[in-house]
This record gives structure tokens, sequence and C-alpha cells, in this order.
């Protein structure tokens, strides 16, 4: 009060001084007239939908099961939700608990940003749409590199080829394409294949290989890096893995075992963000309906128990629906419209 009335003595007017000092006129006046901040000794009250004790040890005991220690709550609630319908918490509130207890280092994947989506190619149904692409794996010796073909279905988000090489080149590009396609079953026909434009997606006896196949290429515009954005993605979800060894793989064999538990965990294990947290293997089965209507009765009985918590509807439990790999601005504008509708 001292300095704010000195500050007014000088010409300050009284909101400049209290500024200036991180206080509000209303307190300058309140104290000056001889009352005390009631803030601190005010009482506090706990809202009726707070988390019980029982409840926030249960999310701790989740938290710390061998199948959970090394996950998000992103990916923990959905979990809990698909194998026993329970709903505890949300992902918030479980943020909220672990950080209380010092773990909040429970992150996702961080992400750069929303990457605009990819152009004129929609996959209403799995096996429709595949992207693909190859990146290098470190070894233990110095200037050595094993090499991982990944084929994601864009659909369905399942990996359905994979290979890893010591070498970068067309012809295996042509072994993993035509293991998939045997794999997938559809041969008789064959889906849209997008990459970018490096030599080893595109080089090589690749064209024949692909008007032989039925398959229809499609390639990144040049010079921009985004156009692949779906695979690229998966090739930071594989690098991120906790137990991906930073010092590289020692052998040929040991990195193709690992990419194969990689691949089982991903496809069958993995709740995937941009799909309501199904699997990629549920939602390329066609199971995902079910699995999200069960999930919506588990939200709903949740959001009946204890309604206070909920300040909106639940989450969106509807199936995400056709997927887009670059579409035009007026193709966005029409999918756009029709999900609003």
């Amino acid at each position: 009060m001292q300095l704010v009335d000195e500050a007014r003595t000088d010409g300050a007017r009284l909101k400049s001084a209290c500024a200036e000092l991180g206080i509000g006129t209303n307190t300058y006046r309140r104290w000056k007239a001889g009352g005390e901040d009631g803030r601190p000794s005010a009482p506090k009250h706990t809202p009726t939908h707070a988390l019980t004790a029982m409840e926030k040890a249960m999310i701790l005991a989740v938290c710390h099961q061998s199948d959970y220690a090394s996950l998000p709550p992103s990916q923990v609630v959905p979990l809990l939700m698909d194998d026993y319908g329970w709903y505890i918490a949300s992902e918030s509130s479980f943020y909220r608990v672990l950080s209380e207890h010092n773990e909040n280092h429970r992150r996702g994947a961080r992400h750069s940003g929303r990457v605009g989506p990819p152009r004129r190619h929609e996959a209403s149904r799995p096996n429709q749409v595949w992207c693909w692409d190859v990146t290098y794996l470190k070894s233990t010796v110095r200037g050595r590199f094993f090499y991982l073909y990944f084929i994601l279905d864009v659909y369905s988000r399942k990996i359905v080829g994979a290979e890893v090489f010591d070498a970068e080149n067309a012809v295996n590009s042509e072994t993993v394409l035509r293991k998939a396609l045997l794999r997938e079953g559809c041969v008789n026909n064959p889906p849209v294949v997008h990459s970018d434009n490096g030599s080893p997606m595109k080089g090589g006896t690749l064209p024949a290989t692909f008007e032989k196949l039925g398959v229809t290429p499609s390639y990144s515009r040049p010079r921009v890096s985004n156009d692949n954005a779906y695979i690229e993605s998966l090739f930071g979800t594989t690098k991120q893995r906790p137990e991906y060894p930073p010092e590289g793989f020692e052998s040929l064999g040991l990195a193709r075992d690992w990419v194969s538990t990689f691949i089982r965990w991903y496809n069958n294990e993995h709740r995937h963000s941009a799909i309501r947290y199904v699997t990629p293997a549920d939602r390329h089965a066609g199971k995902e309906a079910d699995i999200l209507a069960s999930r919506k009765m588990t939200l709903l009985r949740a959001k009946e128990k204890n309604p206070g918590r909920w300040s909106t509807g639940i989450r969106n439990c509807e199936p995400v629906g056709a997927v887009w790999l670059n579409p035009l601005p007026e193709e966005q504008t029409v999918k756009e419209q029709c999900v609003a509708h």
C-alpha cells in the first residue's frame, strides 16, 4: 500500500500502480480499508464428482501393471473398456493422478503438428489404398544399415506387408509388394499403391510389375515431404518404441525378429488414435462397429453413475468411415459436409 500511495503522490494512476505490483485495484481498496485477504483461509469444497481415494488407487494400480506400464493413458483407457468393460476415469484424470505421484512421463509420441490429408484417393474399405516406403535400421557396425519396407493399408492403418533386407533396391520392393498382395488375397482386385518418388519405389522393373499385377501406382508431388504422411508416421512410431535398440541391431535375423514382434503389437494390440482407438487388425476385419458400440455402452453407464464428471456428452464412439489420401479441396469439402449432416 505504501508503494502504491507513493506512486499516486508522484502522479501515477491507481490502476497502473496496482498493475505494476501485480495486484488488483479492489485488493488495494480492501487493504486500505483494513480488510484482509480471505482467500488462503477460505474453505475449499471438494466437488461431488471428484475421484475417490479408491479410484485414484485403482488408476495407479492399473498403470503399474506390466501390461500397461509403458502405455500412456490414451491407450490404457480404451484398453480397459475393451478388455474388461471398465471405465475408471478420463485420460486427463489419469494424467492428473500420475502427475500427483511424479509419474507424468507417460506421454504418447509427440506430434509435430497436423498434416493435411493426402491427395486424390479415398479408402472406404480395406485393401483399396495402400502406402509404402522404406527406412533404414542401424546396425551395431558403423556404416552398415538394414532396410525396413512397410506397406500400410490407409483405411485400417494395418501393416499388410513388411520385410527387412540388407539392401535397398527395386527388386526388394517388388518382393514385398507381391507377398502383400498374396497375403491379403487381393491379387484379382489390387489396390492403389502410393509412395514417394524414391528410386526403390518406382525404378527398375517396378513399372512393368505394377502393370502386370494391375496395381495403380501413385506418387508424392515433387518436393512435398508430407504427401506420404501415414507411412512416415508409422516409421516414427516404430523407432519410438521403448524396446527399439538405440545402439542398433547385431544381425539381419535379429532385426527381422524385432520387426515381426513390432508388427504383431501394432496390428493387434495398439489402439490407433486416428481410428477411435481400435486396433488396425480389428478395423481391417470389420469389427470396429461392435467394439465402439460396446465402448459407448460402458461410457453411458459410467456417465449415468456419476454425471457430474461430464460437462458435455461422452466421447465419439462412431466409426471413422472413409479415409482420404490427398483429397482435392472440393472433395474434402464435400466429405466434411457429409460428415456434418
